[in-house]
């Protein structure tokens, strides 16, 4: 992962995109059920499980997938990783039955990350989990099949532009190998563009999820591309290509924006834990509540929310990390009518500020949330998302709507509550206690279709 912005094009594209040619209509249709889902399962899994974090005996600071760069290691030295990589209780049903216990709706996969390691059977680099380990198989072909099994949608990510083991290839600072020395259009068309090629044609995806594009991905570069990814009308890819080439999605990694990104389709990226590859010493997970407020918050600003888990050399997902998903599917059992298919909040509240004194990573003023509710809506219907109960009664000042009844979503008789509108302040009588600890839903009925 770590973000790199996109560079802004000027003028006609080298190559046109799907993006550049569609209808408003063919976009909402590609994009229907992405906006629906809300909610997917990143997964970041390669040959940087074996390390974990760990070289030569001292823990390396920085993302377990980011080991080799950070810790310098030489490219010979790295490729001796594979024959330590048998990840034998990998087992694809578990994990697409765990994305689905927990809610999810799509899962992104790494094809390959940054260190050059291909996790799927590629002709067009033998540095793949087929040709160099003892597992001699294929997860992604077992999570495709699995994941179409299970109604699942399938997405892969690759980094295109960064290749710390292929020479030409990319890598943020600069190289630190002569083996890892070359040209990188080089690389490109024997490397990157024929793998992608592979990932489409092989395992149908239907996201593609691209990352860190560095200057070297010129726009004649990134139109070669996108000339594949022209072949797949109805494939999603992100703004993370390079070559001033916008993609689908605005990608905010490890953060919500305080506003979203109104108008566009976005998606937070976010870890568990600390780290996006397993690391054995990071254990400072999030709890089920801040990941499901996260959710919840995601959702009001309109965006999905992409949750990594970080699955060992042994192709096991960490319990804790397994754990939270499957209390955060609970909760979306009862309460997922609230988040799939909704649209943004219709009230004006931002719930939160921007610091007078802290800052953010870019150095501007921190937005700094409250936690106490969120709301999400579809026609007829406003979903009231309350993390602090109020005593008594739930007060809005700004409604601007017309209610015509209110129940909890997790009631299962919908017992109404009593309310009182007047103008736009609107009051709904609660009980005295949550039906749940976490995020009890309060559903608002409308005269008017309060349209998303």
């Amino acid at each position: 992962m770590a973000y790199a912005a996109t560079p802004t094009g000027t003028g006609a594209h080298p190559v046109a995109s799907i993006q550049d040619t569609e209808t408003p209509a063919q976009r909402d249709a590609r994009m229907a059920w992405w906006r629906a889902a809300r909610y997917g399962m990143f997964i970041h899994w390669g040959v940087y499980a074996v390390p974990a974090g760990v070289w030569h005996g001292k823990p390396v600071d920085g993302a377990g997938e980011w080991i080799m760069h950070d810790a310098r290691i030489p490219v010979a030295d790295y490729q001796q990783l594979p024959a330590q990589f048998d990840p034998t209780r990998f087992d694809a049903h578990a994990w697409v039955s765990l994305a689905k216990a927990a809610g999810m709706k799509y899962i992104v996969i790494t094809a390959k990350h940054h260190d050059g390691f291909a996790m799927f059977d590629s002709k067009a680099s033998a540095f793949n989990i087929v040709d160099a380990t003892p597992f001699k198989r294929d997860p992604l072909r077992e999570l495709a099949d699995e994941a179409q099994r299970q109604g699942i949608r399938f997405g892969l990510y690759y980094s295109q532009d960064q290749d710390w083991t292929a020479p030409g290839g990319a890598a943020f600072g600069g190289h630190w190998d002569k083996a890892q020395d070359g040209d990188f259009a080089t690389y490109l068309h024997t490397k990157a563009i024929p793998q992608i090629r592979e990932l489409l044609e092989k395992y149908h995806p239907a996201v593609l999820w691209f990352d860190t594009p560095t200057p070297d991905m010129t726009p004649q570069l990134a139109a070669e591309i996108v000339k594949l990814l022209d072949r797949y009308p109805q494939l999603i890819w992100n703004n993370r290509l390079g070559g001033g080439y916008p993609g689908d999605t605005e990608t905010p990694e490890q953060h919500i924006p305080p506003q979203g990104f109104p108008g566009k389709d976005w998606e937070t990226c976010m870890t568990i834990n600390g780290t996006w590859g397993y690391k054995s010493n990071d254990t400072d997970f999030k709890s089920t509540t801040v990941l499901l407020h996260n959710l919840v918050d995601i959702a009001s600003k309109g965006g999905n929310y992409l949750l990594n888990v970080g699955p060992d050399a042994q192709g096991v997902i960490p319990p804790p990390e397994a754990e939270r998903l499957q209390a955060i599917g609970q909760w979306l059992k009862v309460n997922g009518e609230s988040i799939y298919g909704t649209g943004p909040t219709p009230f004006a509240d931002p719930h939160g500020r921007y610091s007078a004194t802290q800052k953010d990573a870019s150095g501007k003023p921190a937005w700094v949330p409250t936690w106490d509710w969120r709301a999400t809506r579809r026609p007829g219907k406003v979903y009231i998302h309350l993390f602090e109960w109020p005593t008594g009664a739930f007060h809005l000042a700004d409604a601007k709507l017309h209610a015509t009844g209110a129940y909890l979503l997790a009631d299962p008789r919908h017992t109404p509550l009593a309310f009182a509108q007047h103008g736009a302040q609107l009051d709904v009588q609660l009980p005295a206690k949550p039906l749940d600890p976490i995020d009890t839903v309060l559903v608002i009925t409308t005269a008017d279709p309060v349209p998303r």
